[in-house]
């Protein structure tokens, strides 16, 4: 049996590394790797943002993979418009143009797209202020009325209005921030943490109404480290993150329904808290006492 000469095993050695060049650059592809990084790193909200990103480009596209320079400003623009025929919001759009912006400016400091000036300058890469999320101040009123349990309502929904009155009293707490809340951070009336998506600290100082509804709903799970019992998993892992989503999804299906059982002009969910914003909360005397 012959052996195989130096000689072949440098050009074995070559082709693979051209193949590998090759296959970097291509968007799809390269697209996985950045998404797959990001979730190895632990950033799993990032990475799913990315891989939606990707399913839309694939959608749009087709699933053939293509390169770099094939991107350009008409084929920005086409994708834009792909986008909003399907009913995708300005704000999703500029989420999938932003993050695709984000992996083709990646690409190019890797030196494996071309660089083209201004080329998502024709796409829009904005935020726009999403009204739908914000409430009345009369249906805030109404989801800030107690719900009595004598009345039928179901408990899961009774308890995802608590949840949502404490969120909006720890001065608009995003669902992330409470789900991933230690207990190492509460310390006897203040809570100091960090914004998730931010890396902010804040400090929000308990109202007696607040930290009763904290003891209420508290991990009472010694072996937990997390304030609440939303989380199971460790942090930064996988299973944490899809038991976040779920948590999420849960809470989020309860304050619609709360929303039908109060007659709301507008859907209630997680969301709703942040958006309305710091001045409605001074008009309720009991929720005042709360400072970053």
């Amino acid at each position: 049996m012959r052996g195989i000469s130096i000689d072949g095993i440098i050009l074995v050695y070559l082709s693979s590394k051209l193949l590998i060049n090759y296959e970097m650059l291509k968007v799809l592809a390269f697209m996985k790797q950045v998404a797959t990084g990001l979730q190895m790193e632990g950033n799993f909200g990032t990475a799913h943002v990315y891989r939606s990103s990707l399913n839309a480009i694939i959608a749009y596209r087709g699933k053939n993979d293509f390169v770099f320079s094939e991107v350009t400003s008409e084929w920005l623009k086409g994708f834009e418009v792909y986008l909003r025929s399907r009913g995708c919001s300005w704000n999703t759009v500029s989420t999938y143009l932003r993050t695709f912006r984000a992996v083709y400016n990646r690409a190019v400091d890797l030196q494996k797209a071309p660089y083209v000036p201004h080329l998502f300058r024709s796409v829009y890469t904005g935020t726009r202020a999403d009204h739908k999320r914000a409430l009345g101040d009369d249906d805030m009123k109404k989801v800030f009325t107690k719900l009595s349990r004598a009345s039928g309502v179901p408990l899961a929904v009774y308890q995802a209005q608590e949840l949502f009155i404490l969120m909006f009293s720890l001065r608009g707490m995003p669902f992330v921030d409470l789900a991933y809340l230690r207990k190492s951070d509460l310390r006897g009336n203040v809570i100091t943490y960090r914004r998730r998506k931010t890396g902010r600290p804040l400090s929000v100082t308990l109202t007696p109404e607040a930290m009763a509804l904290v003891k209420k709903y508290m991990n009472r799970d010694s072996s937990s480290p997390y304030l609440f019992p939303l989380l199971r998993s460790r942090e930064g892992t996988k299973e944490a993150y899809r038991e976040y989503q779920l948590a999420l999804r849960s809470f989020n299906q309860q304050l619609m329904l709360l929303g039908e059982l109060l007659g709301l002009g507008d859907k209630l969910s997680s969301y709703v808290g942040r958006h309305k914003g710091f001045p409605f909360l001074l008009k309720f005397n009991s929720l005042q006492n709360i400072s970053a």
